[in-house]
């Protein structure tokens, strides 16, 4: 039966704003584009949404980090060109923040700021794609960060891609390798734990990808812009075990990309870190001189790829960060406490919508649970994910589909806790519920929205 019926934002509204930005399906918007419908339909209807499409960190930015900022701006800094592969104040910091929490050691020359981790990782791109006549492919460890692959298309770099979830532990060697040995991937990507499903390779996976890595002469671009946030363990403690899982551990062939938009809440600063170990930066590839001026691997990405790019982060964000850096690595600030409270919406969100019919689509992370973080993914029966994304504006929710991130589950939504404080809990509550309501499962109820 199809019956119209009044939901929790004007349908006609919610309609007219879909119609207004002239997508083909707005279940397959990227993220950007569906934020800006949201901010839309918010304005014409005066109903806050829930907000659950954008990655946004939802946190106070540390005073540490502010402090040292504005102390920086009165000395002066901001009349000043930085260095821009960092500060040395910085870069020492980097490279002890990476041996307290990681366990490897990287000589600072080779650890900078970007502008935020999103530079690092188009700079990584770049660097490896062109570093091996031959190796120009990129391979993306799926689900993840759309806007990672549209900066392979912005480079012009082919790339492939396989979702993980059905290859964990021993299955992933066979998997990868089916790639790698085609002898054309320069790099490889993945998010740990993962952007959308929150996801954590073990350390069994990451040795396999380390050591297939080395094998193949492939770079392993590492985006760990969630540093720490896996609260099954507490890694808060510098120089102390249990340390961050990385593959650091089991190749020299990696670049560590660090985001501080999460896990320092600095995410209006634009600032993340990036890490080479020393037999990667000081080595040397047969294609990047035509391009960067040097064989050398780590000349190119500093002389080459940043200076063209941004010729650094800004000054006094420099200092910022480096103050937040001192105080973590000193242990007089703990970074993880700070953001533990994403943990505990995603505890109580996700009981939500499982309470009002909804599954987790990406629930379990080799025979455990999965974490409660940053992001989660939920689905509804009766509903491809596209179509969820859409049905779920009507209700003023918003979430992106996972079909955009590479998933092969079809079905299902990434959902970020950020933006939902505690307060908006029982608005989540009522809403989940009417959806529920509305759409008795095995029905095949679809509403009219008129």
């Amino acid at each position: 039966m199809n019956t119209p019926i009044k939901t929790p934002v004007d349908s006609a509204i919610v309609k007219q704003e879909i119609n207004a930005m002239g997508l083909e399906s707005v279940g397959l918007a990227s993220i950007r584009e569906l934020n800006r419908i949201v901010n839309n339909i918010e304005a014409a209807s005066k109903e806050r949404f829930i907000r659950m499409e954008m990655g946004v960190p939802g946190l106070e930015p540390p005073k540490i980090a502010v402090d040292a900022e504005i102390e920086a701006l009165k000395k002066g800094v901001g009349s000043k060109y930085p260095p821009f592969d960092g500060i040395p104040e910085l870069k020492q910091e980097i490279s002890l923040f990476v041996k307290n929490f990681i366990d490897v050691e990287i000589n600072p020359i080779s650890c900078f700021p970007t502008v935020g981790s999103m530079q690092g990782c188009y700079m990584a791109m770049m660097c490896t794609s062109r570093r091996i006549k031959g190796k120009d492919k990129l391979l993306f460890i799926d689900p993840g960060f759309p806007v990672n692959k549209s900066q392979a298309r912005v480079l012009g770099v082919p790339y492939d891609h396989f979702d993980v979830y059905e290859f964990r532990g021993e299955k992933l060697k066979s998997k990868l390798e089916s790639y790698l040995k085609k002898g054309d991937v320069a790099a490889l990507m993945y998010s740990n734990p993962n952007n959308p499903a929150w996801i954590c390779f073990t350390d069994q996976e990451l040795k396999i990808i380390g050591e297939l890595a080395t094998k193949y002469d492939c770079i392993i671009m590492e985006d760990l812009a969630y540093f720490g946030m896996d609260f099954r363990k507490d890694y808060s403690t510098p120089a102390q075990e249990p340390f961050i899982p990385s593959v650091a551990k089991y190749t020299d062939n990696y670049i560590l990309l660090i985001s501080s938009s999460k896990s320092f809440s600095l995410a209006g600063q634009r600032i993340g870190m990036t890490a080479i170990p020393d037999k990667l930066f000081n080595s040397k590839g047969d294609n990047l001189k035509g391009r960067f001026d040097s064989n050398n691997f780590g000349y190119a990405y500093i002389f080459g790829a940043m200076y063209a790019i941004s010729s650094g982060v800004s000054h006094s964000n420099q200092y910022g960060l480096c103050g937040l850096l001192k105080a973590v690595n000193n242990g007089s600030y703990n970074f993880v406490d700070a953001v533990k409270e994403y943990g505990e919406r995603a505890a109580v969100m996700k009981k939500l919508f499982v309470e009002n019919g909804f599954d987790i689509v990406y629930d379990m992370d080799e025979g455990q649970k999965i974490a409660d973080g940053f992001y989660f993914t939920i689905s509804y029966p009766g509903f491809t994910g596209v179509e969820l994304v859409e049905e779920l504006l009507y209700y003023g929710i918003s979430a992106i589909s996972l079909t955009t991130t590479g998933s092969d589950r079809h079905e299902g939504l990434r959902a970020c806790v950020s933006l939902t404080g505690k307060d908006r809990f029982q608005d989540l509550e009522e809403r989940v519920a009417q959806f529920n309501k509305d759409h008795p499962k095995g029905s095949g109820f679809k509403i009219i929205h008129s």
